[in-house]
């Protein structure tokens, strides 16, 4: 997993999401930004607010 974490980070793709068990059982995802920032597990919902927020910022 490391391998494809390093590949997004070079590829400059900015959001990672990481999805495993405790995720699944959990209901959420696990974030990583592409500087590194490790937002940890939230749910999708919020997930998507927050995108939502950042791009309407830049509009």
């Amino acid at each position: 997993m490391q391998a494809k974490i390093r590949d997004a980070q070079l590829q400059k793709v900015p959001y990672m999401l990481i999805v495993g068990d405790r995720e699944v059982q959990a209901g959420t995802v696990a974030v990583r930004l592409r500087t590194g920032e490790d937002l940890g597990p939230m749910p999708l919902e919020a997930l998507v607010r927050r995108i939502l927020s950042e791009v309407a910022e830049r509009r």
